[in-house]
């Protein structure tokens, strides 16, 4: 019973109502999610004895990102979601553990363990807990979307990235991709008997003369390509070897490739138009 009143006593002091989503107090919570920013730390606030200050710190500048009550931090720290480095100031960032517990947090109740290692995201249609995820980090378009230039670009735009994400939808749901196994995920029309193209869905169908006026709209000299990384999923490197091609040259062709494929789907790397739309009004 004393230990009871003891830990209520405690939770009274500390004053801090618990955020449902983490199993964290709401400060502790939000300074996890401050620390999860490239470059950020913390240090003890100057002006507050019992409270800290977030900065983001990159390129030889420091920004500020909040205060926070030292609380939060040895909360933090006593969970091992952040550690404490000592230097000329000492300071606390996030740690591995508490990098995964943000990951497990933001996929939910749905695969929480499995988002603490991938990079999951969401792959398919459709909507509710049921919706089809796929790891992002096995996509070399989303590895060149990531990836930066020397002037700090991404290599790949959002309407390139766009565009190829947009034709691997359509070779999925055209099932125009072999398969290593069975296939127990087909569509089924008729209920039973085997399927030929008569038996094909619409939406099928429908894939796959998309995917052919895009082929067809890329040239024949970029379109194997398109398969190959948008398809097959196979990386720049792994492009290189097959096609013996000179090292970093899948880099170049690909994106010229992609920008022809969003020229044809109409994707604009840029949101052009009027500065204010036409009002349009309809009378009864």
């Amino acid at each position: 019973m004393n230990k009871i009143r003891k830990i209520t006593a405690a939770t009274a002091i500390v004053g801090a109502e618990p955020d449902a989503r983490a199993g964290l107090d709401r400060d502790a919570a939000r300074l996890l999610a401050a620390l999860a920013q490239d470059g950020a730390y913390a240090l003890e606030d100057p002006f507050a004895e019992d409270g800290l200050i977030v900065r983001v710190g990159g390129a030889g500048m420091s920004l500020g990102s909040g205060r926070f009550p030292r609380s939060a931090g040895d909360t933090l720290l006593a969970a091992d979601l952040a550690e404490r480095t000592f230097g000329r100031r000492t300071r606390i960032t996030i740690s591995p553990a508490g990098r995964a517990r943000l990951k497990r947090d933001a996929a939910g109740t749905g695969t929480p363990y499995l988002a603490q290692h991938l990079d999951l995201i969401e792959g398919g249609a459709g909507d509710g807990p049921d919706r089809p995820v796929r790891d992002a980090s096995e996509s070399p378009l989303a590895w060149m979307a990531r990836r930066r230039d020397r002037d700090g670009r991404p290599l790949l735009d959002a309407a390139c990235f766009e565009a190829g994400e947009r034709l691997r939808r359509d070779l999925t749901t055209a099932a125009l991709m072999p398969r290593m196994g069975a296939d127990w995920s087909g569509v089924k029309v008729d209920g039973a008997g085997p399927r030929d193209p008569s038996a094909a869905s619409d939406a099928m169908l429908a894939s796959r003369q998309r995917v052919r006026a895009a082929l067809d709209a890329v040239g024949s000299d970029l379109s194997g390509l398109l398969i190959d990384l948008c398809g097959f999923l196979k990386g720049l490197e792994r492009i290189e070897a097959e096609r013996r091609w000179p090292a970093r040259s899948a880099k170049v062709v690909a994106r010229i490739a992609l920008a022809r494929l969003a020229e044809h789907y109409g994707l604009e790397r840029e949101a052009v138009g009027p500065d204010r739309a036409r009002m349009r009004i309809w009378r009864g």
